[in-house]
């Protein structure tokens, strides 16, 4: 698969494993493609209503959460969908 389709996949399956849960703002952050292992690591961010603060701090910008999905090249497989550390 390429790296469109890898991001398509990434994004359709955080969809559907977060279903119920409230997303906005989802979008692509990092992909990776491990050439050895035939793995391809896409990390997509997106907010959550209920990481918004409320009231004056509205004007911040929303928390955001960010997961990375890792996707088999050879069957198009969700392997796993993991928080990304971030470092900070």
């Amino acid at each position: 698969m390429d790296v469109k389709e890898a991001v398509a996949l990434a994004k359709k399956y955080v969809g559907e494993v977060f279903a119920g849960e409230p997303m906005s703002d989802v979008g692509l952050e990092e992909v990776e493609f491990d050439d050895g292992k035939g793995i391809w690591s896409v990390t997509i961010g997106f907010s959550r209503p209920w990481e918004t603060t409320r009231g004056m701090a509205t004007l911040l910008p929303a928390k955001r959460d960010y997961k990375v999905v890792r996707i088999s090249d050879a069957d198009k497989k969700m392997l796993s969908v993991k928080n990304r550390a971030l470092v900070g």
